[in-house]
Order: structure tokens, then sequence, then C-alpha cells
């Protein structure tokens, strides 16, 4: 008898990111992380940032995410975010790159007056997000 699946799917406005079969899911959610194995039960949460990480069999799928929502229903998950990358796609110049995007923002809000409050914060958040994720799984084995 074969094992049951999830089908899981990552779908940001730009791109449907991810889209297979998985053995379980773990989510960023505002109320703390959650593990989605099959037959959860039916839920829609509000994601927080970090990393999404879907496991297949012994293999690790990490995705940086910001911002969207999750709805977990059936054998289903799947997840409307604002940002999502997969890890491969952090490289060692992305993260520094990041990091300093995210040091930048610091310093003009702190100088500056911001016009556009919510654009900042969510550029700010990608960039937190892009450098946090890529430095937790830089030394982790993956699947690209």
């Amino acid at each position: 008898m074969a094992a049951k699946k999830l089908q899981f799917k990552i779908l940001t406005p730009d791109r449907v990111l991810f889209d297979e079969e998985v053995d379980q899911v773990t989510l960023p959610t505002l109320a703390g992380e959650i593990t989605v194995l099959p037959n959860h039960i039916p839920l829609v949460t509000q994601l927080s940032r970090g990393d999404v990480v879907a496991v297949i069999g012994d293999e690790y799928i990490p995705v940086a995410v910001v911002g969207g929502f999750s709805r977990i229903d059936g054998g289903e998950v799947a997840i409307l975010a604002d940002f999502a990358e997969h890890v491969s796609e952090l490289t060692d110049e992305a993260i520094t790159e990041a990091k300093k995007r995210a040091e930048d923002l610091k310093k003009t809000a702190q100088s500056e007056e911001i016009v556009d409050m919510e654009h900042f914060q969510a550029e700010l958040a990608r960039s937190i997000t892009r450098a946090s994720v890529g430095d937790k799984w830089k030394v982790r084995k993956y699947r690209k």
C-alpha cells in the first residue's frame, strides 16, 4: 500500500513556484510554525515570513516566503504568497545583497520620512527573509 501524499502548490503573483506531491509541509504562520501531514484538518491560515519546507522521502525542499495565505483541504496544501523563492535561487551574492539592502532600508527609515510605508515594509521583509533563510540553509542539504 502506497503512503499517503499531499498535493503541494506555491503560487505567487508572478509564477507557480512549486506543484508536486510531498510527504509533509512545514509552514510559518502568524500563530507559529505548523507541520501538515496527510489527512490534516481543513484550515486557512495567514503566513508570516520565513521558510516553508516540503519533505519528499529524505529530501528537504526549502522555500523562502513573505506573507500570503495557506489553504489546507483534504490532500492538498496551497500557498498564495506575496513573495516566494526557492533557496537554490538565493546565491551567496543574493544573500549578501539582501543583507546590504536590509541595512540600507533600515538607515533610510531612520533618516528620512517614508512616504510609502507599506511598500517599504514589504521590501524590508523580503530582504530580511532572503538573508535569514539563505543563511539557515547555506550549510544544510536540500533538493535544488
